[in-house]
């Protein structure tokens, strides 16, 4: 156990007796406490929504760098170190510098109760004070309006992902009430760039800005990207470009990267259409339809297989790897083996049914925190009574082996973002 994950345990312990306590008001004292380190930030671009944050973030990022602009970058969760959640400058925090700013937390906060990511995003602040930088790119962790991110008074932009039901026991399953969660974040003065939405979302979020005054732009109505010939188009009141597709896997990256697009062009950020193209070349963002293409887990693979991983892990996230699959199945088709796990207070059969039974193979795992995961015998059975051919295995390397038998497979290990990182940590590839 590393001395990072130590200090995490001793903050875990803080919590407050509610499993999840959306309010400010902790985060605040600590801030005060430790001089509002929120006050002393570079420009914050604050990112909201249920899919595409981090995807969006990574296209943004490469753009900034590719301009020359040093970037800070909070997202969460990590895959598999805790460390990936923030970016100094461009470079991952040193567990030095990480285990400081979090020994300093918790000796401010003195015992008193916090959740772990109100303390950790405090940490994260105190941090991004610490290092000179041209601009943080900050994303939400749950929801928008009470979550520990939005303590930063006047963001630089703010911007809002497509929104879709997720995290029902903390948010509902309203839609329209999980969209004025998210719509939150907006601040006056601040201008949102908003991606593409159900027009129940869209009435909310449009409400949210009127009434502070702050100025919108939406996809498909201001500004749109799609994939033609091999080559991206973006197109809004600015002209029009004709851009090299993402590097990141899936047509649907093709809209994240419109957004982050937008999102540089309508803020004004110091980047230019030559820079955005070099971006778009060397975007990274990890578990998100990423081929692996060495490690440890992909030397058990029969010379003829692919592997592949996911983090989605919601009804929105099957449907975007559903279409993803078919996309390259038209191009080069293959069997698909699903390799799946899941926490169990998600929608599976929601993310199933957008697969093809007839021509999906599924092999279901348990998380190592199996407390809180589905029972992969259970997610077998379920999948069975969907018309899957579902196989409940004992964990990712057995059902690798198995899919070893199907010539030709496409096998995506998908279903979580915490399989993905146990699958990294085992392939021996983590994040750098």
């Amino acid at each position: 156990m590393s001395q990072t994950d130590i200090i995490l345990a001793r903050l875990l312990e803080l919590h407050p007796n509610k499993l999840i306590d959306l309010k400010l008001d902790r985060v605040e004292f600590l801030l005060a406490r430790l001089g509002h380190p929120e006050k002393n930030l570079p420009p914050v671009i604050h990112v909201a929504g249920t899919n595409g944050k981090g995807s969006t973030i990574a296209h943004i990022r490469a753009f900034l760098e590719e301009a020359g602009n040093r970037v800070h970058v909070y997202n969460s969760p990590h895959l598999v170190r805790f460390n990936e959640r923030i970016r100094l400058a461009g470079q991952l925090v040193t567990s030095k510098a990480l285990n400081k700013a979090l020994q300093t937390c918790e000796q401010v906060n003195d015992g008193r109760p916090i959740t772990y990511f109100e303390i950790t995003t405090v940490a994260a602040f105190l941090l991004f004070s610490q290092v000179e930088a041209d601009f943080l790119l900050l994303e939400v962790g749950l929801g928008g309006r009470f979550d520990a991110t939005n303590v930063i008074p006047n963001p630089f932009g703010t911007l809002i992902t497509p929104i879709s039901i997720d995290h029902v026991e903390f948010l509902g399953a309203d839609i329209r009430n999980i969209a004025r969660e998210k719509a939150g974040i907006i601040k006056s003065g601040a201008p949102l760039v908003v991606g593409t939405q159900p027009d129940e979302v869209k009435e909310v979020i449009e409400k949210e800005a009127a009434k502070l005054g702050v100025q919108a732009i939406f996809a498909d109505q201001d500004f749109m990207g799609f994939a033609e010939h091999n080559r991206m188009t973006y197109q809004d009141e600015k002209g029009l470009l004709d851009l090299p597709l993402s590097a990141l896997e899936g047509e649907f990256q093709v809209q994240n990267a419109a957004l982050a697009i937008a999102a540089v062009r309508y803020f004004d950020l110091p980047v230019d259409e030559h820079q955005i193209e070099l971006g778009l070349s060397r975007v990274d963002w990890p578990a998100r339809l990423m081929r692996l293409s060495k490690g440890a887990l992909v030397d058990l693979l029969a010379f003829d297989q692919q592997l592949w991983l996911d983090g989605g892990h919601n009804v929105a996230g099957g449907a975007v790897l559903a279409y993803a699959m078919r996309e390259m199945s038209g191009r080069d088709r293959r069997p698909l083996v699903l390799i799946l796990g899941a926490y169990a207070n998600k929608d599976m059969a929601g993310y199933l049914q957008k697969f093809d039974p007839g021509k999906t193979r599924i092999f279901t795992v348990p998380l190592k925190n199996e407390r809180a995961s589905w029972d992969h015998r259970d997610l077998a059975d379920m999948a069975q009574n969907l018309g899957f051919p579902a196989t409940a295995m004992s964990n990712v390397k057995e059902a690798i082996i198995a899919s070893n038998q199907i010539r030709r497979a496409r096998i995506v290990i998908c279903g979580s973002l915490h399989l993905a990182g146990e699958v990294l940590a085992q392939n021996k590839t983590p994040p750098g």
